[in-house]
């Protein structure tokens, strides 16, 4: 019996020795970005379709303090409490870090340590990004003020301490493909591309399973608030009723066809999005007018 129990332990312990090695961080190959130039004014628009000010500017940072990234904002969920760090361009930051680092960050959610990322920072929805894109981005961020402000550590419980099983849960997640497909006209594809992909409209719209995975069969369909006040709305067309120019005029203003404003934290979205053309406004607009309804 000694025996048998001494086996299944040992062969327990190679199991799961052998998942955490599949599932291990894996970061983008240095050569994807390789010669790749970045463009900081392109980089610029980049930044506000992705609403990095959003998560790591200073609570509370009003006009170019927004600018100063130096983090602290709370993110709470189930499963504890998320903080965001300080990505500024300094020590205390992402100073020193290389285009591959940074891309492995945004699009593997890999630090440059070889440590998995926690999911509150939205790598999967970033994982749709252009290469070039995030060499403009991190050209513009290189740019902005830095900030000294120590990054402060998550509040969170075991076993969600323990970051090697974040591999498990990315694998749960699948890969970051497109979710609105078919026949798309131009307009439709560019916001495509701003909702899904930076400005990750469906990590908050959509709603997860028991793992915290967005469930894309109900993409944009509406979710319970992470905070547990109320309820983030559905924008799909059977619930959402507003004209394209109705979306793009709040995106752009903050203000409802009811004459309403906007509060929240979609407030800061608004923000974000108020430095976009009216162009990419208006393609969000006509992305949220060809989502398929809920099922």
């Amino acid at each position: 019996m000694r025996r048998t129990l001494l086996t299944l332990l040992a062969l327990a312990v190679l199991g799961a020795a052998a998942v955490l090695f599949v599932t291990r961080p894996s970061p983008l190959p240095p050569e994807v970005t390789a010669g790749l130039t970045g463009d900081a004014a392109r980089g610029e628009t980049v930044f506000w379709a992705g609403g990095c000010a959003s998560c790591h500017a200073a609570p509370g940072a009003e006009g170019e303090d927004r600018l100063v990234l130096a983090g602290g904002h709370r993110l709470v969920s189930d499963f504890g409490t998320f903080v965001a760090p300080n990505i500024s361009p300094g020590p205390e930051g992402i100073g020193g870090w290389s285009l591959a680092e940074f891309a492995s960050a945004l699009t593997r959610g890999v630090s440059p340590g070889g440590q998995h990322y926690y999911p509150a920072f939205p790598y999967g929805s970033y994982a749709r990004m252009e290469m070039q894109d995030l060499a403009d981005l991190k050209a513009f961020m290189d740019g902005l003020p830095a900030s000294d402000s120590a990054s402060l550590p998550h509040d969170l419980g075991f076993p969600f301490t323990l970051r090697a099983g974040l591999g498990l849960w990315k694998a749960a997640a699948g890969e970051s493909t497109w979710v609105l497909e078919g026949d798309l006209d131009p307009e439709v594809l560019r916001g495509r591309y701003l909702s899904e992909a930076l400005a990750h409209c469906g990590e908050c719209h959509t709603p997860r399973n028991a793992l915290g995975v967005l469930d894309r069969t109900r993409w944009m369909a509406g979710a319970p608030n992470p905070s547990g006040e109320g309820r983030i709305p559905g924008l799909t067309p059977d619930q959402f009723d507003w004209s394209a120019d109705d979306i793009a005029y709040y995106l752009e203003t903050g203000f409802t066809p009811d004459f309403d404003s906007v509060g929240g934290t979609m407030a800061s979205v608004v923000r974000n999005m108020g430095n976009l053309s009216a162009e990419d406004r208006q393609a969000i607009a006509a992305y949220v007018k060809a989502l398929r309804p809920a099922n």
